[in-house]
């Protein structure tokens, strides 16, 4: 599947819960009450999983995975985790993980 399919599976598999497209940093992204959780960036993924939560600690532990840092300058958002393509078939569970996160 490509990374594009991947996001679109998450999108109708969300929806029940409210989840819907949207735009961050000129990006699709995934939005709940207007507020984003995950963003495709390039062909991976960001997800807001929440600095020190065991979402977030397994996302980092993956292989290419990194804090998000949009600027490039050094200042990643410490909530915020880019998952790469080649852990795709991850996208759905950390998907949820962040709604869940966002929902408290």
């Amino acid at each position: 599947m490509s990374p594009d399919e991947y996001f679109a599976e998450i999108v109708d598999d969300l929806a029940p819960e409210g989840v819907r497209p949207g735009k961050m940093f000129g990006r699709q992204a995934l939005k709940f009450e207007d507020k984003v959780l995950a963003v495709y960036h390039r062909d991976d993924m960001v997800f807001k999983l929440g600095a020190g939560t065991p979402p977030h600690s397994e996302a980092l532990a993956l292989a290419g995975a990194e804090l998000f840092d949009p600027s490039g300058k050094g200042r990643p958002f410490k909530d915020w985790v880019l998952v790469p393509v080649d852990h795709a078939e991850r996208w759905a569970s950390y998907a949820g993980a962040s709604l869940s996160h966002l929902r408290g």
